[in-house]
């Protein structure tokens, strides 16, 4: 995970939100068009495989991994599950394959200082993810 722990991570939790939002729409332009899943492509790299969880007015939850195998039920990785705000433009990594969700790591919602830092650490991970599938020039289809 991240090693860089920012000094206000609350602000820049919210700025990497916003920022990863873009990436996402950069990533998968018609990202709110897709009603089940789609596949991203790039040449000689492994598939990405977008899995929309669910999908309301304001948000959609979707689950993004690479697919290391032919198959389908083959090695999916890291499998972050994504809530995307489409009204706020933020899109937050609520889990992944190696994490458990928030609530289910911080039962306890007064250990603030450790939850945000958890959620930098996730939404880092995606940042960094993000540029390297942009840097292969994945495209989409649905």
């Amino acid at each position: 995970m991240a090693l860089i722990t920012p000094i206000n991570t609350s602000l820049c939790l919210e700025q990497l939100c916003a920022s990863n939002f873009q990436k996402l729409l950069q990533l998968i332009p018609d990202l709110a068009a897709i009603k089940n899943a789609a596949v991203g492509v790039a040449p000689r790299h492994a598939n990405l495989h977008l899995t929309v969880i669910d999908h309301s007015p304001y948000t959609l939850t979707v689950e993004l991994n690479h697919c290391f195998s032919q198959h389908l039920d083959g090695l999916l990785a890291p499998a972050l599950r994504i809530r995307i705000y489409m009204d706020a433009q933020l899109a937050e990594v609520l889990s992944d394959n190696d994490r458990a969700s928030v609530a289910r790591t911080f039962p306890d919602a007064s250990q603030s200082r450790e939850i945000m830092h958890y959620k930098w650490r996730l939404n880092y991970f995606l940042q960094k993810w993000l540029d390297h599938c942009l840097g292969k020039n994945y495209r989409f289809t649905s």
